[in-house]
């Protein structure tokens, strides 16, 4: 009998020992009672009350949160911000915009408007709201702290953009084209969309356009967009829609999605759902394309995503974007962190080099940028690889109107010349 007793109580033991391994796997450490009361403050700040909730099939939870009340203006500056549906002013084309012949010799393996996010199979935000992915305790408990859910790692003591976008040594790499520094008040470009594999949750793989205005010295401005994958922060490994901004250099302004800042108008898109369908290699390409332009009648800085306006970025929040933008930058970025005492395994676009080209490597493709009369040119580019036999970028100027200029890019990280 007593056997017995020592036996069932043995198997508590394991069984309560072993479910504790488990939720510290999950979220890879035990929450101390200050930082749970911390993670559910930061809970009811991002998760707003909802009209409505769509189930999307990849497990989030779709909250349809009216306008008015979205994280945005938990903002101190926007405290008092009154909403605007709609620019102004939209950026003018330049020259004959129909689609050149290589759109028809390319259409059945290139799509953009089929692009779509998973949680639409469910149903549909009213008017009036945005839907806006909610936040769940083991997102944030992923994080290293509360504090820093969210947020990038402020990059202290570099001298400019560029010395961060070719400084590897905390883990990031890039393979981007860039302008050279001048005035610019808006981008636009077509992404190709992919769902690149990534090695560890800690890492993400990425393609985007940067709006930079500023150095580090003088309190980096920031606008960001496009597609991650990005574990740690998402809790999967879909290829999701991300944008981010910040005012200082990463330090303590700025974040990923709907925090405080960005102010969304659309009821279509969830900033942070999951995308679909992605590329695949040898078939169907899928692609969105992204304006960010500078408004010159509220001097705001609206998103627009395949067509739709999707909010904008008040300029009260920034210093150097208040004015104009001093460099535009396109293309893709990962986090190497050597975790296994080598080079990530982690993809950057398709995982495959840019001399594959078209239906294998990434690409970017109709880079344009705004002048200062609100008009969409053609801008000078230079390409820029922090480690060309990891990661690659090759650009090409065409009178195709489809392509424009254009790049491909990325890699697979680790292999026999990059270790």
């Amino acid at each position: 009998m007593v056997e017995v007793k020592l036996s069932f109580g043995f198997v508590v033991v394991f069984y309560v020992f072993t479910a504790a391994r488990l939720c510290y796997t999950n979220n890879n450490r035990f929450p101390s009672s200050h930082e749970n009361v911390e993670v559910e403050k930061l809970l009811n700040s991002l998760n707003k009350p909802a009209v409505k909730s769509i189930k999307s099939p990849d497990s989030d939870i779709i909250d349809c949160v009216r306008i008015s009340d979205q994280p945005a203006f938990d903002h101190p500056l926007l405290k008092n911000h009154t909403i605007k549906m709609r620019p102004i002013y939209h950026p003018n084309p330049v020259g004959d915009n129909k689609v050149s012949s290589m759109v028809n010799a390319t259409a059945d393996t290139h799509s953009s408007s089929s692009i779509t996010q998973l949680w639409h199979a469910n149903g549909k935000c009213p008017k009036g709201t945005i839907p806006i992915r909610r936040t769940k305790k083991e997102d944030i408990l992923r994080a290293s702290s509360v504090d820093s859910y969210g947020k990038k790692k402020s990059f202290i003591g570099k001298s400019s953009f560029i010395d961060v976008e070719l400084g590897v040594t905390d883990g990031h790499e890039y393979a981007i084209a860039s302008t050279n520094n001048g005035e610019f008040y808006g981008s636009k470009s077509a992404l190709n969309l992919w769902n690149p594999q990534v090695q560890e949750s800690n890492e993400f793989s990425l393609t985007q356009t940067w709006v930079v205005g500023g150095t580090y010295d003088t309190g980096l401005n920031t606008i960001e967009a496009g597609w991650q994958v990005y574990q740690r922060l998402y809790g999967d490994t879909n290829t999701r829609l991300f944008i981010y901004w910040t005012s200082d250099a990463y330090q303590k302004t700025g974040c990923y999605n709907l925090c405080s800042g960005f102010i969304q108008t659309n009821n279509k898109y969830a900033i942070g759902g999951s995308l679909s369908p992605t590329s695949q290699t040898d078939g169907t390409q899928h692609e969105f394309t992204i304006l960010i332009w500078k408004d010159p009648g509220t001097r705001d800085w609206w998103m627009q995503l395949n067509g739709e306006l999707i909010g904008y970025w008040p300029s009260s929040l920034f210093t150097h974007l208040r004015k104009s933008a001093s460099m535009i930058q396109w293309g893709g970025e990962i986090v190497n962190s050597g975790s296994q005492g080598g080079h990530t395994s982690t993809q950057m676009g398709s995982g495959q080099f840019p001399k594959l080209w078209y239906r294998k490597a990434s690409y970017v493709r109709k880079v344009e940028t705004v002048d200062q009369s609100n008009t969409l040119y053609t801008p000078e580019v230079r390409t820029i690889s922090s480690e060309q036999n990891c990661y690659d970028i090759l650009t090409s100027i065409t009178t195709n109107n489809f392509w424009g200029t254009h790049f491909f890019y990325g890699g697979p990280g680790r292999n026999s010349n990059c270790q």
